[in-house]
């Protein structure tokens, strides 16, 4: 593991050794408490992670409403109804949701109510509707009906004092309703990490405007918002540059962020600047690591703020940012560090190769009952990975998986709820 000093440049060079994955994980969950809290609106909650027990201080509902549209009764004074000896009540005034009747209920007469209206004193049933005539001020009803029937009680949602939702909660779109129910127009969240995402490369034209005869258009940056996003983060900011290493070192430097992403010129080319900048302005912790794709890796220090050395190459930037800094941003986030990825057992239909010493990301689809592996090869093919279906991460004292063996897999077609 590197000790992360000025003199840590292995531009033109290589790397005299690399950090294990199990390694760089220690290092990223040792340095990724949870971020403090703040109030939040519920119309912005969504998605958000509980700091804190949502305790109900009052009953929901509040009152006796009833359940039904029909017609508030004495359930005793049902008694005998049917459909060839219908009761009559005359209809003595409505309650409306909002509006209760303006008088208790009288001996032998009924209430027209509807669904969510206070169910008036005196009244211990609702008829719903269906079950009811209503002509010229008078009601006929066909069957009798228990105390209590289509009527919601008193603290019949919530009731007071109860734990609603518990901190480390992540809030769903429900979660927010039952919120809003309480009376609550804030809540109190983990505050999302601020993300800063810097592309770098002399070769990269942005998207939508000309592009140089030897240039490529720059990728990872709306691959790395959406990644961030996802696992809870907030773009603060985008900025793609060129080799310059003044340029780079402004944007590493400046405050603000709690998570720097830097994509390109993270190895050991001459035009690899980010290294040993964070070295110089910070702490680089680890620089390479046992795995492939990903394995030019980093990640250090500078100030509050974690950065992390995206490799340039598509797939490897999207498989480094999966196993540390996605972790890293889902950590400050309060949610859990695991992967955001659906996963199942799968068979292996056709040899998995790997070498022992790294770990392996191996792009995978199915075919038929099993998986194989994707037929390709090459870190900066990003196509392979909407070709695939899903990945298989292969251990480092594994040679890789034989047709039958049972493997995870890591499905790309929908995240978890983290």
């Amino acid at each position: 593991m590197s000790t992360g000093s000025l003199h840590d440049d292995v531009r033109m060079r290589g790397f005299a050794a690399r950090s294990t994955v199990e390694q760089a994980i220690r290092w990223v969950d040792e340095q990724t408490p949870v971020l403090a809290s703040v109030s939040e609106p519920l119309s912005t909650a969504h998605g958000r992670v509980l700091a804190e027990d949502v305790v109900a201080t009052f009953d929901v509902p509040p009152f006796v409403r009833s359940a039904m549209d029909g017609f508030a009764v004495r359930a005793e004074e049902t008694a005998g109804a049917g459909l060839y000896n219908p009761l009559t009540f005359p209809v003595s005034s409505q309650s409306l949701p909002g509006r209760p009747a303006p008088c208790p209920l009288g001996t032998g007469q009924a209430i027209r109510i509807m669904t969510g209206a206070p169910v008036p004193f005196g009244a211990t049933a609702v008829v719903p509707a269906e079950s009811a005539r209503e002509m010229n001020g008078l009601v006929e009803i066909i069957e009798p009906l228990p105390v209590g029937k289509n009527i919601g009680r008193i603290g019949e949602d919530i009731a007071a004092e109860t734990t609603v939702l518990r901190q480390g909660r992540r809030l769903r779109p429900q979660d927010v309703g039952v919120l809003a129910s309480l009376g609550m127009s804030h809540v109190t969240v983990v505050r999302q990490p601020r993300i800063r995402i810097v592309i770098t490369g002399d070769e990269l034209a942005t998207p939508g405007e000309p592009r140089g005869p030897h240039q490529i258009y720059e990728a990872n940056s709306p691959m790395l918002y959406g990644l961030a996003t996802r696992d809870g983060g907030r773009i603060d900011g985008v900025e793609r540059l060129p080799d310059d290493r003044a340029a780079i070192r402004a944007a590493l430097s400046a405050p603000g962020a709690d998570v720097v992403l830097v994509s390109g010129g993270t190895s050991v080319g001459a035009e690899d600047h980010a290294p040993s900048l964070v070295a110089e302005l910070g702490e680089l912790a680890i620089h390479g690591i046992a795995m492939r794709p990903s394995s030019p890796t980093g990640m250090g220090r500078i100030g509050k703020a974690l950065v992390f050395l995206l490799p340039g190459n598509p797939v490897s930037c999207l498989c480094a940012y999966d196993f540390f800094a996605g972790r890293a941003i889902r950590r400050q986030g309060g949610r859990s560090s695991d992967w955001s990825y659906r996963r199942s057992t799968e068979v292996v239909g056709r040899k998995i190769v790997s070498s022992v010493g790294r770990v392996d990301y191996c792009r995978i689809r199915r075919e038929g009952s099993s998986i194989v592996p994707l037929a390709v090869s090459g870190a900066s093919v990003l196509s392979s990975t909407t070709r695939a279906d899903g990945f298989v991460v292969i251990r480092a004292e594994s040679e890789g998986h034989a047709p039958g063996e049972d493997v995870t897999v890591m499905w790309y077609d929908a995240a978890e709820s983290q």
